[in-house]
């Protein structure tokens, strides 16, 4: 569901307005969407809940837009669905939970994984990571 824009968090905002991009209505509409979503939406699932705000944004749009926040750092694309690029709001360093049954995925922050790596990596400069674990989870594995 997408939040109203007038409610849209000023510290976001500011965030939004340092990263050099314009805000208009419908990035605002994405980034109400995008706030706080831990259910690493995909491009259409954006698209869908947005539509209901702007019906006649397109689907390139939303991309777009993404792909600008994921370039600027903003958001994060997984590479945990073979099926579909997904989005994570939250850009720092985890990992990830991935049910092989529904699909969900959920965060696992690892504070100390990036830093140990880096201390280990035989001089190797590590910028970012991405790992995943696949299993099912409690709801699925109790069906």
């Amino acid at each position: 569901m997408v939040k109203s824009t007038k409610v849209m968090n000023e510290h976001l905002q500011q965030r939004y307005r340092a990263l050099g991009l314009k805000l208009t209505p419908q990035r605002l509409a994405i980034l109400s969407y995008l706030e706080g979503n831990t259910r690493h939406p995909s491009a259409d699932e954006v698209y869908r809940a947005v539509l209901g705000v702007f019906p006649t944004m397109s689907f390139a749009t939303v991309y777009n837009i993404l792909e600008a926040l994921r370039e600027k750092g903003f958001i994060a694309e997984l590479s945990v669905d073979p099926v579909k690029k997904r989005f994570d709001a939250d850009p720092a360093p985890h990992h990830h939970l991935v049910c092989l049954s529904c699909g969900k995925i959920e965060d696992v922050h690892q504070e100390i994984a990036l830093p140990a790596l880096r201390k280990h990596a035989g001089g190797f400069t590590v910028l970012r990571s991405q790992i995943a674990f696949y299993g099912h989870c409690p709801s699925c594995r109790a069906a």
